[in-house]
């Protein structure tokens, strides 16, 4: 019996073929980065990169699938052998810092990006280089109670205020919601083509449609 039999039989079979031949570039592995390149995996997605030069630290073990012997190595390094134990996917996982001098050299091949960086530089190095070679591209990010799931297309990088700051409130559920939504979001483009935008707040536990 397949891995994905009871995703197999939700999704049919085309377009799990589909799922499986697109390459998906992740750009983090944080909290939202390693929980989506976790269920995409686990959906039967086979050619993801991941794309992360953090180590990874205590605090980050409620919120994010690694263990409290994992601190100290890559996210990315981590991440992909975790998988790959799991069920024999292999990511591509990159210990790089992500700039506008090399976007070009980390993101070739990508036939979409998700952006879950937690730095607006990188978040908008992201954004030109898919606006530049007309790449589709998801982003992603949490506020306190708040998320949204939103396409480059209508998408605007944050102030750089918020930018590095460690000690910032939030919740499992809500990361686990917003990693809900934006694995499905792309899923159903890779499937119809339709790029859909998306809010979530936690408190009232809402996942609405966004229109921008």
């Amino acid at each position: 019996m397949s891995i994905f039999f009871h995703e197999q039989l939700y999704r049919t079979n085309a377009v799990m073929t589909k799922l499986k031949n697109h390459p998906v570039t992740i750009c983090g592995a944080g909290a939202l980065g390693a929980n989506i390149a976790e269920n995409l995996a686990r959906s039967g997605f086979d050619k993801l990169t991941v794309i992360d030069c953090d180590r990874i630290e205590e605090r980050n073990l409620s919120t994010q699938p690694y263990y409290r012997s994992d601190v100290g190595a890559f996210k990315a390094k981590i991440l992909a052998n975790n998988l790959y134990r799991a069920i024999g996917t292999k990511v591509d996982a990159k210990t790089k810092e992500l700039t506008p001098a090399n976007t070009t050299q980390l993101l070739k091949d990508s036939q979409l990006i998700v952006d879950v960086f937690d730095n607006s530089v990188a978040r908008q190095a992201v954004k030109d280089y898919a606006d530049q070679l007309s790449i589709p591209c998801l982003h992603a990010g949490l506020s306190a109670d708040y998320a949204e799931v939103i396409w480059n297309d209508v998408y605007r990088v944050p102030s750089e205020v918020n930018d590095d700051v460690c000690d910032y409130p939030l919740a499992r559920n809500l990361v686990m919601l917003t990693v809900a939504v934006a694995c499905e979001a792309i899923v159903s483009f890779i499937a119809t083509a339709e790029q859909r935008n998306f809010s979530i707040t936690q408190k009232d536990l809402t996942i609405q449609s966004l229109f921008l």
